[in-house]
């Protein structure tokens, strides 16, 4: 039976189905014994005051029991199962909520693949697991390629070495993303996470021949177009059709939701970068945003005119030239803040300052080069020329964040003045923005300090202009382990800190986040490390810096508000060390915002414990 070569007989006639339903149940076969089980069974579920896995057998018409212990369940089961035991008054409102795991609700907010129907499928390869739930389409190997297919109403799955930012707007449409390279804080995990789509990262199985539009996968050949099913969650490739289930639709969601809020002490924001994503993530019970970057507007769609102010301010020469370039991408910058303040309107909204390396923006087709030269009135030659000077060796590590603010300061202030006057301009309309700027890649507060002067003066200026008064808070992201280290000296400027701990994991492992794809699997497999720390704060490590930055800081402004906003914003056993650590809010993608709540929630009651 075990084996699974014996169809075992129902246990009662309610539970048969068209495998059974020819075989006789316990139920009618042994009515005595089946009585005497099914109320073992009560009394175990009412001891134990949760469902139990039961094992039993039947001897000479008498029933022993072997053994019980608490019975699995799915996320939907855990649920209903949570919320049935508070309703028979079997467990408390505690209990209840202790009763669903962080991870099992990532099964009602995404779809997923049918179980049954995977069990018989064949996995053709494996990846980490950067966007959960599952997806099924045709594959694809570019951008275009995703957009034009999906134009057409067909789903489908992009496939790529790794992706850029120019695959966004593929990235967007694709139902599912697999990549051969990249870590859990890769650009397309980053990306899959935050829009909630199915993503499996670094399966080094992956090959593609773009000439012939082939993807190899352990030397078996698929043409494009050929039909792929992904689970994000385990990290699983199908070459087949596999059914997918919606598991969200349970009424009793918001209901659990609003009794989980009622033990969180801790926020949840968080990292929104569109009017709908934000909008997505207040549905899911966002208390703000965390984390808006700047850079995303040049991004996917409807980003085609403001990456073409941006690509010709990056490759000005002169500042003359610069802040023309400035004045034509302003409007476009108070536009996308103005619109998410208003979805946010009495929440804070932590605008972070333009943070990417500047060679990721330099146009690398030449028809983008040839419109960048037409618009800045030089050659191509010319622009390949400049494009080749911002190159760096290590661009992560280079002239971005706040040293770009202190190169270029007329950048930092046409971010101040777009970010204040689209809060003048809702202040008028009778709205409540909460604006909040950070500063980004700080490692001293000198540098707060000459972006505070700009700040200051342009918010003066904003004020008087529209004759109103307005309050900002202005802080940092901390990713660099001086700046932990530091950070009584900081908190002398920053009325917030926020970690950054993406980037800061980064600096203190030295691993490079979107490469790490290539070894990380045989160090946690070896024991070498018992975790990617890009999934997991590792608290020996990166939680002593977060720990020491939080001290200190706080040894020098007691009520400075302390967040984080890298990935780990959004898992539970990191949430949990926040919460420790004594941090205000977590952010995370809206996805990830109930699974947040739960976590915070569950943090308390432990902690309380």
């Amino acid at each position: 039976m075990v084996a699974g070569i014996r169809t075992p007989n129902p246990l009662n006639e309610s539970t048969k189905n068209d495998q059974n339903r020819h075989l006789s149940s316990l139920e009618t076969t042994m009515p005595k014994v089946y009585g005497e089980l099914n109320q073992i069974q009560k009394n175990l579920e009412a001891h134990f005051r949760d469902m139990q896995d039961i094992e039993f057998t039947i001897q000479d018409g008498r029933l022993w029991m072997l053994q019980c212990r608490t019975g699995k369940r799915t996320g939907v089961a855990a649920l209903n199962m949570a919320m049935d035991m508070l309703l028979e008054g079997l467990i408390d409102r505690k209990t209840a909520v202790m009763r669903v795991a962080p991870s099992q609700l990532d099964e009602l907010l995404h779809p997923i693949l049918n179980p049954e129907s995977e069990k018989a499928a064949q996995v053709v390869g494996k990846g980490l697991p950067a966007g959960p739930g599952g997806a099924v389409g045709q594959i694809v190997f570019t951008a275009e390629d995703a957009v034009k297919w999906s134009k057409n109403g067909k789903k489908v799955i992009l496939v790529r070495e790794e992706t850029n930012p120019e695959d966004v707007e593929g990235m967007r449409v694709a139902d599912g993303l697999l990549t051969a390279r990249g870590g859990m804080t890769s650009h397309a995990a980053l990306v899959a996470r935050g829009w909630g789509k199915c993503a499996i990262v670094g399966c080094d199985a992956v090959h593609i021949d773009l000439s012939k539009r082939v993807l190899t996968i352990n030397g078996k050949k698929y043409p494009e177009g050929s039909v792929f099913s992904l689970n994000g969650t385990r990290g699983f490739v199908y070459d087949k059709a596999i059914e997918t289930m919606d598991a969200s639709e349970n009424p009793r969601f918001q209901e659990f939701m609003k009794m989980v809020d009622t033990f969180r002490t801790m926020g949840v924001r968080t990292n929104a970068d569109t009017p709908e994503d934000a909008q997505m993530a207040l549905n899911f019970g966002a208390e703000g945003i965390g984390l808006f970057r700047i850079e995303h507007m040049f991004y996917g769609m409807n980003s085609e005119a403001p990456l073409s102010k941006l690509r010709k301010m990056i490759l000005s020469e002169s500042v003359g030239e610069r802040k023309l370039a400035l004045h034509e991408l302003a409007p476009y910058v108070r536009a996308a803040a103005k619109e998410t303040l208003r979805v946010m309107d009495g929440l804070p909204l932590t605008f972070r300052l333009l943070d990417p390396p500047l060679h990721e923006f330099v146009p690398h087709t030449h028809d983008k080069q040839k419109e960048l030269a037409k618009e800045l009135g030089i050659s191509v030659e010319e622009v390949i020329k400049r494009g080749e000077i911002l190159h760096e060796e290590n661009p992560m590590m280079g002239h971005r964040g706040v040293r770009l603010g202190i190169t270029y300061p007329e950048i930092s202030e046409m971010q101040f003045r777009a970010i204040f006057t689209a809060t003048a301009e809702l202040i008028k309309e009778g709205l409540r923005p909460r604006p909040e700027i950070m500063v980004p890649v700080t490692i001293s507060v000198k540098e707060l300090d000459n972006q505070k002067i700009i700040a200051d003066k342009v918010h003066k200026e904003v004020q008087e202009q529209f004759g109103i008064n307005f309050d900002y808070q202005y802080g940092t992201m901390i990713e660099i382990p001086r700046a932990t280290i530091v950070a009584d000296e900081m908190a002398r400027t920053a009325q917030f800190f926020s970690f950054g701990t993406n980037d800061l994991t980064q600096m203190t492992f030295g691993f490079s986040r979107d490469d790490i794809g290539s070894f990380m699997g045989e160090y946690i497999q070896k024991k070498i490390l018992p975790f990617d720390p890009f999934q997991h704060i590792d608290e020996p490590s990166v939680g002593k810096l977060i720990e020491e930055g939080i001290k200190k800081g706080r040894s020098t402004s007691p009520d400075i508000k302390i967040g984080i906003c890298g990935e780990h914003g959004g898992d539970p056993q990191s949430i949990h060390f926040c919460y420790r650590m004594g941090m205000t809010y977590v952010s995370c993608s809206p996805f990830r915002v109930p699974i947040a709540r739960l976590a915070a929630a569950q943090a308390a009651i432990k902690e309380a414990k």
